[in-house]
C-alpha cells in the first residue's frame, strides 16, 4: 500500500464509495467523537482527586471541566467553515492529534495552572471532532442506513457523557487521575492515522481565509466564552453581585447581538443563523438544547448527590450511575428496529415523555438513595436518551440542502451544549437557593414543642458528652437537617428538569416529516 499515494489522492464523491469503504471511514471518526464527548464528564467524579494531586482547592479544581466547556463550545460552530478550508479529513486528523497530544500534557500537568491551560488546549483543538462526524454521515449514508448512522450518532452523542463520571471514577480508583487522560492516547492515535487514509470526500479551499468574517469570529468567541464562565461561575460567585459575572454577562450579550447581526448580513457568514428559518430546523435546535439539558444536567445532579449527601467515592459514584448507559445500550437495536418502520416524530416524542417520567421518578429522592433506588429512573433515562437523541439528529439535520449541512451542524451542535451548560448553571443555582430555604422551612419547626427533635436530642445527648463535646447534639442536628435541606433541593432541580422535557414533548408534532435530500453529495460535510 502506497500511503503516500492514497494521502494525495483527489476527493472522491461519497456516493461512488463502497458500502465497506463508509463504513470503515464513518466508524474512525466516531471514536474521535467519542473520546472528545467523554472528556467532557471523565473527570467529574474524580475533581476532588485531582484537586488533591495538583495541591489545589475546590475553586480552582472546578476550572479543570469549565475550561474544557469554554474552549469545546467556542470551536464547535467554527468547525463548519474550518472543514470548508482545511478539508474534513485534515482538519479531523489535526484535532485527533491535537487532542492526542493535549492528553498527554494533560497528564503530565504538574500544577493546577497548566492543567487549566492544557485542558483549554484539549477542549478547542478536539472539538471539531464532533460536528463533523454528523455532517459527514449524512454525506455518506442514505435510507435505512441513515437511520443506523443517525442512531450510532445520537447514541454516541448521549453514551460518551453519561459513560464519563463511570469509567473516570473506576480509573481514578483502580489506577490514577492522570490515566484520565493518558487513555485518549491510543484511540487518538489510530484516529489521527485513519481518518486522513479512509476519509478524502472533500478538497481545502484556502481562498475562504482572505474572504473570512474574522470580526464574526471574535464576537462569537468573546460571547460564547464570556456566556460559558457567566454561566459556571455564575452559581458560585452569586450572579451580578460580583463584579466580574457582571462583566461577562454584559460583554457575552453584547457581543452576542454583534454576531447575529453579524451573521445575518455578511455574504460569508460562520454559523448559517438562516436555516433557523426552516421550522423543522428551529425545533430540532430546540429540542438539542433541551435533550442537552437532561443528559448533561442529571450527570451533573447524580454524582454531587451521591458525593455530597451519601459520601460515596469516585468508583462507587460511577457504579452507581453506570445503569443508565447499560440501558441505553440495549435500547439501541430497539431504536433501530422503531426507526424503520415508524414516523420518527413519534418515537421522539416517546423519548422525550419517558425522559420526563424518568426526571419525576428522581422527585422522591431522600437522603438515604443508593444505586439501587437510582435503578428505575435511570434506567428511563437511558432509554430515552437512545430513543429521543437520534430521531432529533435524522429530524433537524435530515431535511437541509447539503449546501447548509455544513455551517447548521454547528449551530445544533452548539445548542447540545449551551443546553448543557445553562442546564447546569440554574441546577446549580437552585440547589444554592433551595438548600437555603429549605433548610430554614425546617429550622422553623425545631423547637421544644418538637416531640421528635426532644425524643433525638435526649437519646443522643449522653453520647456527645462522653466525647467531650457538650455542643455535639445541636451541631449533629444542624447537620441532619442541612442534609436534608440538600435532599429536598436535589428533587426541586430534577422537577425543573422535567418540566423542560414536559414542554419539548407538547411541541414535537409541531415538526414535519422530512423529506431526505435525493443524494448526498461532497458538499454536505
Amino acid at each position: 500500500m502506497n500511503i503516500r499515494a492514497i494521502l494525495a489522492a483527489p476527493p472522491i464523491d461519497p456516493s461512488k464509495l463502497g458500502n465497506t469503504q463508509k463504513i470503515f471511514a464513518f466508524a474512525s471518526m466516531c471514536v474521535g467523537m467519542f473520546i472528545a464527548l467523554l472528556d467532557i464528564q471523565i473527570v467529574s467524579a474524580s475533581l476532588r482527586d485531582i484537586g488533591g494531586g495538583l495541591s489545589a482547592g475546590v475553586d480552582e479544581t472546578a476550572w479543570v471541566q469549565t475550561s474544557y466547556l469554554i474552549a469545546e463550545i467556542v470551536v464547535i460552530p467554527l468547525s463548519g467553515w474550518l472543514s470548508r478550508v482545511f478539508s474534513t479529513r485534515w482538519l479531523f486528523a489535526a484535532s485527533a492529534a491535537g487532542f492526542t497530544i493535549t492528553s498527554l500534557l494533560c497528564g503530565v500537568a504538574w500544577n493546577i495552572q497548566s492543567m487549566i491551560v492544557f485542558r483549554a488546549l484539549q477542549g478547542f483543538l478536539g472539538g471539531s471532532m464532533i460536528p463533523m462526524v454528523f455532517t459527514t454521515a449524512f454525506a455518506f449514508f442514505i435510507g435505512k442506513q441513515r437511520v443506523v448512522a443517525a442512531a450510532t450518532i445520537g447514541a454516541i452523542a448521549s453514551l460518551a457523557p453519561t459513560l464519563g463520571p463511570t469509567l473516570g471514577g473506576w480509573i481514578t480508583d483502580h489506577w490514577s487521575w492522570h490515566w484520565l487522560f493518558f487513555i485518549n492516547l491510543v484511540p487518538g492515535l489510530f484516529v489521527t492515522i485513519a481518518v486522513p487514509m479512509l476519509v478524502n470526500v472533500d478538497a481545502p479551499d484556502t481562498s475562504l481565509l482572505r474572504r473570512a468574517d474574522y470580526l464574526g469570529m471574535v464576537l462569537l468567541a468573546v460571547f460564547l466564552g464570556c456566556l460559558e464562565y457567566t454561566l459556571e461561575e455564575g452559581p458560585r460567585w452569586n450572579w451580578l453581585t460580583d463584579s466580574t459575572i457582571t462583566t461577562t454577562a454584559w460583554l457575552s450579550g453584547l457581543c452576542g447581538v454583534g454576531f447575529v447581526i453579524r451573521s445575518l448580513t455578511y455574504d460569508q457568514p460562520l454559523v448559517d443563523l438562516r436555516a433557523l428559518r426552516d421550522l423543522n430546523f428551529a425545533l430540532g435546535c430546540l429540542f438539542s438544547f433541551i435533550t442537552g439539558v437532561g443528559i448533561f444536567t442529571t450527570i451533573y445532579l447524580t454524582p454531587i448527590f451521591l458525593g455530597r449527601v451519601e459520601g460515596y467515592s469516585a468508583l462507587q459514584i460511577g457504579e452507581a450511575v453506570f445503569s443508565t448507559g447499560i440501558f441505553q445500550i440495549l435500547t439501541i437495536p430497539v431504536y433501530t428496529f422503531l426507526a424503520q418502520r415508524f414516523d420518527l416524530r413519534w418515537i421522539m416524542m416517546a423519548g422525550l415523555a419517558i425522559f420526563a417520567l424518568s426526571m419525576w421518578d428522581f422527585t422522591p429522592i431522600t437522603h438515604d438513595w443508593g444505586a439501587n433506588q437510582l435503578l428505575l429512573p435511570q434506567a428511563l433515562r437511558g432509554a430515552a436518551q437512545q430513543l429521543a437523541v437520534p430521531p432529533v439528529v435524522t429530524l433537524t439535520l435530515g431535511g437541509l440542502p447539503p449546501a447548509r449541512l455544513r455551517l447548521a451542524s454547528g449551530l445544533f451542535n452548539l445548542m447540545r451544549n449551551l443546553g448543557g451548560a445553562i442546564g447546569i448553571a440554574v441546577c446549580a443555582t437552585i440547589l444554592n437557593d433551595r438548600t437555603n430555604l429549605h433548610f430554614y422551612r425546617l429550622a422553623e419547626h425545631l423547637n421544644t414543642s418538637n416531640e421528635a427533635m426532644n425524643q433525638w436530642l435526649a437519646q443522643n445527648s449522653g453520647h456527645f458528652t462522653d466525647v467531650g463535646d457538650p455542643n455535639g447534639e445541636l451541631h449533629a442536628l444542624w447537620q441532619l437537617t442541612f442534609r436534608e435541606a440538600q435532599t429536598l433541593s436535589y428533587a426541586d432541580a430534577f422537577l425543573t428538569v422535567a418540566i423542560c422535557f414536559v414542554v419539548a414533548t407538547v411541541l414535537v408534532p409541531l415538526m414535519r416529516k422530512v423529506t431526505p435530500p435525493p443524494a448526498p453529495s461532497a458538499d454536505a460535510h
